[in-house]
């Protein structure tokens, strides 16, 4: 029954773990494919692999996603119906020190994907974009029906290639492809180069959090279980392409080909000075802060409009920050036994 998996790419990542886990909750069978790099401490990624690797449904294959060769190989053996793409090299910062990672992983990487998806009948590619595509836009909130045309770092470039070569495929080769758009994802299992976990590591080891652009930033925190939900819902809902949708005035989310674009946000920017004062009320400890001017590649404020996902899907992701943080840090007292 191996034709019944579904790939998940970054199975051991923040997003990917979490959605495997809730596709293996659902009777479903999951083939995780990760690299496992030290892009931040690998031993988080393997601890999130070991609760994977407990499910008699969960296959876990090592790979890089620019092997050719190899993925190839995988596609051909599994033919997954469904593919949800979720490996990236991440990390706006990180991309200004390492450049050639992004194009590694985030161009080479998807284009093998793309292949293995054309070449073996996959019914629906759910793939991660990001919120950093909406660059230098500022009409809040942001939304899919917007142009994205102005990226301020090579992170956000290379997943707005991302949209455009699906969209190629979706067009070329009626591969059905749903693009998402993550917003500030965050809770238990996070990554450590995110703002939630580095502020509470700050917190607890009495080292001054930094807050860029003076702590004038408003980030939409989305949980991570609202994220999965959404992925969920849109799985079984491969884009049928919009027959309204022309040329003349080109609807920047939709196509004629089946391809979509969908925000997955929490729809209510915070104030990042109150994210750090809830994060103080759960620790029990005050923070020091350090201001400081923006960053490059940064934007002072993130807010999705989610009416499509809600339109389409019934579900707009809604845990409120407080909710939120409170189970991230009972993860983060547990995981590093506090």
């Amino acid at each position: 029954m191996t034709d019944k998996a579904t790939l998940i790419t970054g199975a051991a990542g923040f997003i990917g773990f979490h959605v495997a886990q809730r596709v293996l909750h659902d009777g479903g069978r999951v083939v995780g494919l990760d690299i496992v790099n030290d892009y931040y401490d690998p031993k988080l990624k393997e601890a999130r692999l070991e609760l994977l690797k407990h499910h008699p449904n969960f296959t876990f294959v090592k790979l890089d996603l620019t092997d050719r060769a190899a993925i190839k190989s995988l596609f051909e053996q599994y033919r997954f119906p469904v593919v949800i793409h979720l490996a990236a090299q991440a990390g706006v910062r990180y991309s200004l020190q390492n450049p050639h990672a992004y194009a590694d992983a985030n161009i080479e990487g998807f284009l093998n994907v793309l292949e293995g998806c054309r070449h073996n009948e996959c019914k629906h590619l759910l793939f991660a974009s990001s919120s950093s595509v909406y660059g230098a836009n500022t009409k809040l909130p942001f939304s899919v029906q917007d142009n994205v045309d102005h990226p301020i770092s090579l992170y956000a470039a290379s997943k707005k290639a991302n949209e455009l070569m699906a969209h190629s495929y979706s067009h070329l080769y009626a591969l059905p492809a749903t693009g998402l758009r993550f917003f500030t994802v965050y809770g238990p299992w996070g990554r450590p180069d995110m703002a939630m976990f580095i502020f509470a590591k700050a917190i607890l080891e009495s080292h001054p959090i930094k807050l860029f652009n003076h702590g004038e930033m408003r980030r939409d925190f989305t949980y991570i279980d609202d994220v999965v939900e959404a992925i969920v819902r849109l799985a079984p809902r491969p884009p049928q392409g919009n027959s309204h949708w022309s040329g003349d005035k080109p609807d920047p989310s939709s196509s004629a080909a089946p391809w979509k674009i969908y925000n997955i946000g929490n729809n209510n920017p915070e104030e990042l000075m109150h994210v750090v004062s809830v994060l103080e009320k759960e620790f029990g400890r005050t923070a020091s802060k350090e201001m400081l001017p923006m960053q490059p590649g940064d934007v002072p404020a993130t807010y999705a409009d989610v009416d499509d996902l809600a339109r389409d899907v019934g579900f707009r992701p809604a845990t409120s920050i407080e909710h939120g943080i409170a189970r991230f840090a009972k993860w983060y007292r547990d995981y590093h036994h506090l």
